[in-house]
C-alpha cells in the first residue's frame, strides 16, 4: 500500500469511526433543546417572509400595536382563514418587530394581519383588528381584482354626533391577500444591462395599455408576456430602454366614479396609488396572481434584457393608496400609522403633498429602510435597471413637511452599494409647490427636465422669445445643472409624457377635452402650449394633415438633436390619441390603449422616428456628457449672423456643432409659418454639406442615413419651408462631381 493510499485509508476510517457517535452525540445534545413545534417564535429579521427550515418566517413592524395576529388563507376571497396564529409579545416580539415561524407553508400560500392597538386619532394612531392587512415587505398580492375600498374603512368619522369610530366589520373577503413566493429562477447568466446614459433611449409605456388591444395581435394581451411578444418592435424602433408605468401593486377598482358619457365605471388605470411596494401587479400576468406574476416579471425582464433594452421601473414611494382620513386601512396605516405618515399637529389629520391625500413620512428610518429594501429588492431579485420616482421632491420632506437642504434618503438611494448601478431619475417636483429641476440633488440623479418640455412646445407653437431657452435646451439644459457640478446626461429630456397630451394630440388640440374623466374638464393641466392648427381633433383637411405631421417629425427630431437622455412617449412614433384626453389616469379603454391598426396608416412617422434615433446613434457629438463651448458650436439666424438672442421676433434658430473627430452637424429649427432663405457656414475644408434631413421634404426624402445623405447643390443657402428642420452632415468631398440636390 502505498503511502498516499494509507493516508487516505486512515482518513476514511476516522471518518466512519468518529462521525458516527458524533451524530448520536449531537441528537443526544440536543435533545430537549432545540424548539419544536409547527410554529415557533421566529427571527425579526429579515423583514417580510423568509423560507427556511421547512417553512416560512415572518417578520412585520409595528411599534406601538398591543397585539398582531398572523392568518393563513386558502383562497382570495376566503372570508374565514385556514389558520389563525397570534403573536405573544414575550417570544414573538423583538423590539418594535413581531415575527413567527410556521411549518409546512409552500409558495403560493396566502397569508395577512390583523393588529390592535390604541384607536387614537387625535394621537396618530388608527388601529382596527376587524382590517385585515398587507405586508408592506410582501412579494406579491393576489385578490385586487376584487377589492372591495368601502368595506376596508378602518372608521367612521361624525357617525351619530360621534367621531372617529372603528368600523367593525370584517372585510377579509373583499380585500387581497399577501402571497409567500419563491424568489429562485432560472436567469440563465442575465445581469443588469448597465448601459451608459450616452447611448439610453428611453420609451415610456404602460404595461396593460400597451398590447391589451386586439390590434396588437399577441397571445397574451395586456401582460408582462405580452410586452415579451413587442420586444422586435421595440428592436427596430432602436429605443434601449422602456420606462414601465407603475407596477407595484395597486387597487384598480378605488374609484367611484363612472364615465358622464359612456355610464362605464371608471378605474385607476395609470396606478399611481401602491398597496405594496415591492409586489409586481397581478393583473399584468396571464398566468396567475398566486407568485406567477413574480415569475412572469422576471421572465419579462429577461427577454428585454437579452434584446438589449433596459427596464425602467416609475416607482411611487411619496404616498400610498390608503389616502386621506377618509381613506381605507389596508396596510401601513392599520400597522403604524404615525410612522408611515406625515401628520398635521392635530394628528388626526394628513399632511398632503402629493394630491392624494397622504404623503409617506420618508424622513423616518423605518420608512427610509423600507424604501431601500424595495428599491434593492427589485434590483437584486427582479434585475431592473432603474427608477423614475414620482413626485420625488417628497423624498426630501422632513418630518415636519419642510425640504431638507440635503435630504438623507436622496442621498442613501445615489450611494447605496447595491443601486449605484442603477439608474435614477426624479420627477424633481411635488403637488406642494416644490419645483427642484436642477436643483433636487448635487449627488448622480437625473431628472425629467420640464423646461425641456415647454420650451420645444412653445417653440414649434411659434411663440415668441424662445431661442435663447431653445438653445439651452439643445446644448444640454447647462443653465440647469451645470452650477451643481452635474452635466447634460443629468437632463431626461421629453416633450410628452403618460401626464398630459399625446403628442398627436398636442399638434391637434388647443384645449383639454376631460369630460369623460367625470370631473368637468377640471383636472388636468391648462398650460398644455398646443396647436391645432386650424381644427380642434381629428380632420380630413389635406393641409392641416400635412402641417400636423410635419410638426410630428419637427418636435421628433428636436429631441434626439439635443444633449441630455431622450424620452418619447409610446406611440407618439405613430402618433397614438387620447382624443384630446391631457389625464387619462382613469382611462382603461380605448382612449388609453394602443391602437396598432394606427403604426400600419402612419408607418412613414415609425420610419421617421427610427431614421432619427439611428442619426443620434451615429453622431457622438449629441451624446457628449459636456456642455458646448464656444469652440463646439456657433448659433446663427436665418441670414448667418450670431443670433440677437432678444429678437422677440426671431423663429429660427441654426446650431452649427464642430467636431475634431468626426463630421460636423447644421441643424436649422425654424418655426416661422413662411418659407425662408437660410444663409449656411461654410462646410469644413474638403468637405461638403448633405442633407441627412428636411421635415418638409416629402417621404422618404424627409430623413435618410448619413451614408446615403445626397450633397447639398448650393452650399451657401437652403430655402427652408415653414415650420420645418433641417439636418447637414459634412462628408469629404469625391473627386467625381456629386449628384446635385435642390433646397426646396
Amino acid at each position: 500500500m502505498s503511502s498516499q493510499d494509507s493516508l487516505s485509508h486512515r482518513m476514511d476510517s476516522d471518518s466512519t469511526a468518529v462521525s458516527e457517535p458524533r451524530r448520536h452525540g449531537f441528537r443526544a445534545f440536543a435533545q430537549g433543546l432545540l424548539e419544536t413545534g409547527s410554529v415557533r417564535a421566529g427571527l425579526p429579521l429579515p423583514l417580510g417572509i423568509e423560507i427556511r427550515d421547512g417553512g416560512v418566517n415572518f417578520a412585520i413592524f409595528s411599534r406601538h400595536a398591543t397585539q398582531v395576529w398572523l392568518e393563513i388563507y386558502d383562497e382570495p376571497t376566503d372570508r374565514e382563514p385556514s389558520q389563525v396564529i397570534g403573536l405573544d409579545t414575550a417570544t414573538n416580539r423583538t423590539g418594535d418587530i413581531w415575527h413567527v415561524w410556521v411549518e409546512g407553508l409552500a409558495p403560493g400560500t396566502l397569508y395577512g394581519y390583523r393588529a390592535d392597538g390604541p384607536h387614537e386619532p387625535q394621537r396618530g394612531h388608527r388601529f382596527n383588528p376587524h382590517k385585515l392587512l398587507i405586508d408592506p415587505y410582501a412579494r406579491a398580492v393576489a385578490g385586487t381584482e376584487t377589492w372591495d375600498f368601502m368595506k376596508a374603512r378602518g372608521y367612521h368619522h361624525g357617525d351619530n354626533g360621534q367621531k372617529w369610530q372603528p368600523d367593525t366589520y370584517d372585510n377579509a373577503a373583499e380585500t387581497p391577500k399577501s402571497v409567500v413566493t419563491w424568489e429562485h429562477f432560472d436567469w440563465q447568466g442575465d445581469t443588469l444591462l448597465r448601459r451608459p446614459w450616452s447611448e439610453t433611449i428611453i420609451y415610456e409605456v404602460h404595461v396593460r395599455g400597451f398590447t391589451f388591444d386586439e390590434s396588437s395581435g399577441v397571445a397574451h394581451p395586456g401582460t408582462y408576456r405580452g410586452l415579451i411578444e413587442k420586444i422586435p418592435y421595440l428592436q427596430s424602433l432602436g429605443v434601449t430602454a422602456v420606462e414601465l408605468l407603475p407596477v407595484q401593486a395597486f387597487n384598480e377598482n378605488e374609484l367611484s366614479r363612472t364615465n358622464p358619457v359612456t355610464g362605464e365605471p371608471l378605474t385607476n388605470y395609470w396606478g399611481y396609488n401602491p398597496a405594496a411596494f415591492m409586489a409586481p401587479h397581478g393583473r399584468y400576468s396571464s398566468a396567475g396572481t398566486r407568485g406567477e406574476q413574480v415569475l412572469e416579471f422576471k421572465q419579462m425582464v429577461r427577454a428585454l434584457h437579452a434584446a438589449g433594452i433596459e427596464v425602467i421601473l416609475d416607482v411611487v414611494f411619496n404616498h400610498t393608496g390608503e389616502g386621506n382620513h377618509l381613506g381605507p386601512t389596508f396596510s401601513w396605516r392599520g400597522l403604524e400609522n404615525s410612522v408611515y405618515y406625515l401628520l398635521e399637529e392635530e394628528r388626526q389629520w394628513y399632511r398632503d403633498y402629493t394630491g392624494t391625500g397622504n404623503t409617506i413620512k420618508a424622513d423616518h428610518p423605518v420608512v427610509r429602510e423600507l424604501i431601500l429594501d424595495a428599491l434593492r429588492y427589485w434590483v437584486m431579485e427582479m434585475h431592473v435597471d432603474g427608477f423614475r420616482f414620482d413626485l420625488a421632491s417628497v423624498l426630501g420632506r422632513d418630518q415636519d413637511g419642510s425640504l431638507l437642504a440635503d435630504p438623507p434618503l436622496v442621498e442613501r438611494i445615489a450611494e447605496d452599494p447595491i443601486l449605484r448601478d442603477v439608474k435614477i431619475i426624479a420627477e424633481a417636483w411635488d403637488a406642494a409647490g416644490a419645483y427642484q429641476v436642477g436643483t433636487f440633488s448635487k449627488h448622480r440623479w437625473a431628472e425629467w427636465n420640464g423646461p425641456f418640455r415647454d420650451t420645444v412646445r412653445r417653440f414649434w407653437r411659434g411663440d415668441a422669445g424662445i431661442i435663447d431657452d431653445l438653445a439651452s435646451r439643445l446644448g444640454g439644459s447647462a443653465d440647469l445643472y451645470a452650477s451643481s457640478g452635474r452635466g447634460p446626461h443629468s437632463s431626461v429630456n421629453y416633450v410628452t409624457s403618460h401626464d398630459g397630451f399625446t403628442l398627436n394630440d398636442l399638434i391637434s388640440y388647443n384645449h383639454k377635452h376631460n369630460l369623460a374623466n367625470g370631473e368637468n374638464n377640471r383636472d388636468g393641466t391648462d398650460a398644455n402650449y398646443s396647436n391645432n392648427h386650424g381644427v380642434e381633433g381629428p380632420t380630413d383637411d389635406p393641409l392641416v394633415e400635412r402641417t400636423r405631421n410635419r410638426q410630428a417629425r419637427n418636435i421628433l427630431l428636436t429631441l434626439f438633436l439635443a444633449r441630455g437622455v431622450p424620452m418619447i412617449l409610446g406611440g407618439d412614433e405613430f402618433r397614438r390619441t387620447q382624443g384630446g384626453n391631457n389625464n387619462a389616469y382613469c382611462q382603461d379603454n380605448e382612449t388609453s390603449w394602443f391602437d396598432w391598426e394606427r403604426r400600419d396608416a402612419y408607418d412613414d412617422l415609425v420610419q421617421f422616428t427610427r431614421q432619427a434615433i439611428r442619426l443620434r446613434k451615429q453622431l457622438p457629438m449629441l451624446r457628449a456628457d459636456g456642455y458646448y463651448s464656444p469652440q463646439d458650436v456657433e448659433w446663427f439666424d436665418a441670414r448667418g449672423r450670431t443670433v440677437n438672442w432678444s429678437d422677440p421676433n426671431a423663429r429660427t434658430l441654426g446650431m452649427h456643432v464642430r467636431d475634431p473627430d468626426g463630421p460636423d452637424l447644421v441643424a436649422v429649427f425654424h418655426a416661422g409659418t413662411e418659407s425662408t432663405n437660410v444663409l449656411l457656414p461654410p462646410a469644413p475644408m474638403g468637405s461638403a454639406w448633405h442633407r441627412v434631413a428636411d421635415t418638409a421634404q416629402p417621404v422618404p426624402t424627409d430623413i435618410t442615413s448619413i451614408q446615403e445623405a445626397p450633397p447639398l447643390q448650393a452650399t451657401d443657402r437652403y430655402a427652408m419651408a415653414g415650420r420645418s428642420v433641417l439636418v447637414l452632415v459634412s462628408r469629404p468631398m469625391e473627386s467625381r462631381a456629386e449628384a446635385p440636390t435642390t433646397s426646396s
